[in-house]
């Protein structure tokens, strides 16, 4: 058996045994998922063509004041906006059909070099590896994406970092801190959102790993039920009754405590994620290319700062 490698216009490398009409499927990576979108970690708003303006109002502390017969102005109210501007990305792919005629998929190409498709089951990869592959990038972006990197916008942890700073200063986090270093998280929220049943605190992969181990080997025996860490079966988590919420795209070492209510993903259409044009070339110029073209708009921000706890 002999491994053949051809490589496309688009670097994509594929591993191949091919021995005549053989059926099978690619085998793709595992890509971590949008797990903050797809949980409902966000308020989602779609539709937005350019930009979008979030309506705050913040009442002083003397609003309600003893009545009396006539109209008294009885506080303050100070109305504030913040604005999410989307920006505009795309996806753009190229394969080349005759690449695959010596491979395992010829025979969903058809016979004659004229009238090649690019292989079904390549274009079903193709489609749903860039769906994936947004999933896990916005995963990332939407915590610590930095506007200046190419595809992304600024995420919540440096867009909270430049307003208003650090909430709670981080130490490294281990499974022998963890529980402390939430528990400086939790005092920290404000009282007015505390029970709040959409708040909680985001993490990203080690330091909900550390919780779940440090839940493991707590108290005089042996953990949650003496199992150890085998007690965990994916059941939720929550530290001094705050839900924690697990966002794999979180940066190293850090947390943000906050409503959902008060953290806004906004998008243009919601099918642009999910919709992936394939154009055949041979038609236009002649060519044996087939081009993928993906493209969605895309930003964040949140509503009130003062709601939001950053540790970092």
């Amino acid at each position: 058996m002999s491994n053949q490698k051809v490589e496309l216009a688009t670097t994509v490398n594929l591993t191949t045994s091919y021995a005549g009409q053989w059926a099978s499927k690619y085998v793709r990576a595992s890509l971590l998922t949008g797990n903050t979108l797809a949980n409902g970690g966000l308020t989602v708003l779609p539709n937005i063509d350019y930009k979008y303006v979030i309506q705050k109002g913040a009442f002083d502390s003397n609003f309600i004041k003893n009545a009396t017969c006539d109209f008294t102005d009885t506080g303050t109210v100070t109305l504030t906006e913040q604005v999410i501007t989307l920006e505009e990305y795309q996806i753009n792919a190229e394969f080349c059909k005759s690449e695959f005629s010596m491979t395992w998929q010829a025979a969903e190409m058809g016979y004659s070099p004229l009238n090649y498709d690019l292989p079904a089951s390549f274009s079903d990869f193709v489609i749903a590896a860039f769906a994936e592959k947004i999933a896990d990038k916005y995963e990332q972006v939407i915590w610590g994406g930095v506007n200046g990197n190419a595809g992304e916008f600024d995420g919540f942890c440096p867009l909270l970092l430049a307003d208003g700073g650090v909430d709670v200063a981080a130490t490294p986090v281990t499974a022998a801190n963890v529980i402390a270093e939430l528990q400086k998280v939790t005092a920290a929220i404000p009282a007015a959102i505390y029970n709040k049943e959409d708040l909680h605190i985001y993490v990203g992969s080690a330091i909900y790993r550390f919780y779940v181990q440090a839940l493991g080997v707590v108290g005089a025996g042996s953990g949650i039920e003496n199992k150890g860490t085998l007690w965990f079966n994916g059941t939720p988590l929550t530290a001094d009754g705050v839900k924690i919420f697990y966002s794999p795209g979180m940066p190293a070492n850090s947390m943000v405590a906050s409503t959902v209510d008060n953290l806004f993903f906004g998008c243009g259409l919601e099918s642009d994620f999910n919709e992936i044009r394939l154009i055949d070339m041979a038609e236009i110029d002649g060519s044996q290319n087939v081009r993928f073209i993906q493209r969605w708009k895309a930003g964040i921000n949140y509503g009130i700062r003062e709601d939001i706890i950053l540790y970092q």
